[in-house]
């Protein structure tokens, strides 16, 4: 039995954009840009639907790990390669 790869990115959430969006980097984070309000989790949902659909594959799939109150996030993603991280970026 094999378990499937994960990548653990670290990213920088903008909450309240004006506009979804994934890219550049910032001080060595991702930034990620969502419209939702940082309360109540909305902009962590946010973010996890914008890499899971980004990267075609479930939400269940991509998890915070560190910062679930912070703009400075440590988010896992299963099944998912650095490589592909990076095309995203692209």
């Amino acid at each position: 039995m094999t378990t499937a790869p994960s990548t653990t990115i670290d990213v920088l959430v903008q909450p309240r954009a004006s506009r979804v969006k994934i890219g550049p980097r910032h001080d060595g984070r991702i930034k990620i840009a969502v419209t939702a309000p940082p309360v109540d989790g909305e902009a962590n949902a946010a973010v996890i639907e914008l890499l899971a659909k980004s990267l075609r594959i479930p939400k269940s799939a991509v998890e915070v790990i560190a910062g679930e109150s912070s703009r400075r996030k440590t988010i896992r993603i299963t099944g998912v390669t650095e490589a592909q991280i990076e095309a995203l970026l692209a």
